[in-house]
């Protein structure tokens, strides 16, 4: 852990996450950029930050913000983590992004401080780190327009032009865009604990996060199901205040769900023009999986995800709880999978396995995209009347 304060800027560094099991870090530094040039900087958010810029030069700020001259107290590293990208499980991480450390200001309060768009990382799989001046201004105004809308979000510190090109469709401005959070722990950075089959890197993740978002249920003698409870109150209010305004966020994956309730990761996001519940922005979004309309629905799905991976620890007898590898085991050597509309059974149609999930009015099997070539759905208006025989019937068909 580092404690340190710069007495010109203010920086005060209190790194807690480095306290967490190195399987869910990389330390490495960001590139050196060329030509470093400040774009923008969030006056605002640094007097809350409790930062002083005002003594130093626009060139010697770019410095700082593209990564060249890193502020002291600084240790940066990239986070893993893994998560459900429309539907189908991956290892993430960050690929292109850069936690550089925790920053205090003088009421205590604590923001994650991130570079985007500083270079590879040990999560870059085949991309180049970099990112473009358009998208990180895109994500700037966004994420202070939520913010002026009184909804939980990220925000947006700086932004710095690189001096090189990224090549996307063609050549871009590159940049670096710095991101303020309350922290960026995921619903993905529980997937990958989860995935690790070792129970106390679990454990020391839900203390950890309790300690750092919920610390009143710290000594709750059902914390981890406190901290259920809590998320879900968070995401529902979260998803709540963007369809209050005609947000869509676009990417709702599971990765881009934080456990502080924050909106995080302004990819193909948007405001409505006009009402159409089925607006989509993705342009790989061919389903309207993650349209208006079905953002409450895609939460629900999210949060119980989430549910999966604290299952070790909600078991008071250690016999009765089994692990998401354990599950995922079982299915996979399963011949054919009868479930209704929960985690079994969209593990089951994402790992190939034969199978039949059982919907209500609650949602439909398009909506969150769980029928294969070997996974299909039985649709109802009400569960209770969908009898034996009739399950049976499709499968024999």
């Amino acid at each position: 852990m580092v404690f340190s304060q710069d007495n010109n800027i203010g920086w005060n560094f209190n790194n807690s996450y480095l306290n967490l099991p190195n399987i869910l870090m990389s330390k490495i530094n960001p590139d050196k950029t060329p030509l470093p040039k400040l774009i923008i900087l969030n006056d605002n958010l640094a007097k809350e930050m409790n930062l002083n810029f005002e003594s130093i030069n626009k060139k010697d700020i770019a410095l700082i913000f593209s990564g060249n001259n890193l502020p002291s107290g600084s240790e940066c590293i990239a986070q893993a983590y893994a998560g459900h990208q429309f539907g189908y499980f991956s290892i993430l991480g960050d690929g292109r992004a850069l936690l550089l450390g925790e920053h205090i200001n003088h009421h205590n309060k604590r923001y994650d401080i991130q570079f985007k768009g500083s270079g590879k990382t040990p999560y870059s799989r085949n991309g180049d780190g970099k990112a473009a001046l358009g998208p990180m201004l895109r994500e700037y105004l966004i994420s202070e327009a939520m913010h002026a809308l009184n909804i939980p979000t990220s925000r947006s510190l700086a932004i710095v032009t690189t001096g090189e090109d990224v090549i996307r469709e063609k050549k871009l401005k590159g940049a670096v865009l710095t991101r303020i959070a309350s922290s960026h722990i995921r619903i993905g950075t529980f997937q990958f604990a989860a995935i690790q089959k070792q129970k106390n890197i679990l454990e020391k993740l839900v203390d950890y996060t309790i300690q750092r978002h919920y610390p009143e249920i710290a000594n709750h003698k059902n914390k981890v199901e406190q901290l259920l409870k809590r998320l879900i109150e968070k995401q529902i209010n979260l998803v709540i205040e963007w369809m209050r305004v005609g947000f869509i966020h676009g990417v709702m994956n599971t990765d881009n769900v934080t456990l502080s309730g924050e909106t995080i990761d302004y990819g193909p996001c948007s405001f409505m023009d006009y009402y159409n519940p089925k607006t989509v922005f993705s342009s790989i979004d061919h389903q309207g999986r993650y349209s208006f309309q079905n953002q409450e629905i895609i939460c629900h799905w999210n949060v119980s995800r989430f549910a999966e991976t604290l299952i070790p620890l909600l078991a008071n007898n250690e016999d009765k709880a089994i692990s998401i590898s354990e599950l995922a085991g079982l299915i996979k050597r399963s011949k054919f999978v009868v479930a209704n509309d929960t985690g079994p059974a969209h593990m089951a149609a994402h790992l190939n396995v034969k199978g039949l999930s059982l919907f209500g009015s609650h949602t439909t099997a398009h909506k969150v995209s769980i029928e294969r070539e070997n996974f299909k759905a039985i649709q109802v208006n009400d569960l209770k009347n969908l009898s034996a025989e009739k399950v049976f019937e499709r499968l024999v068909f």
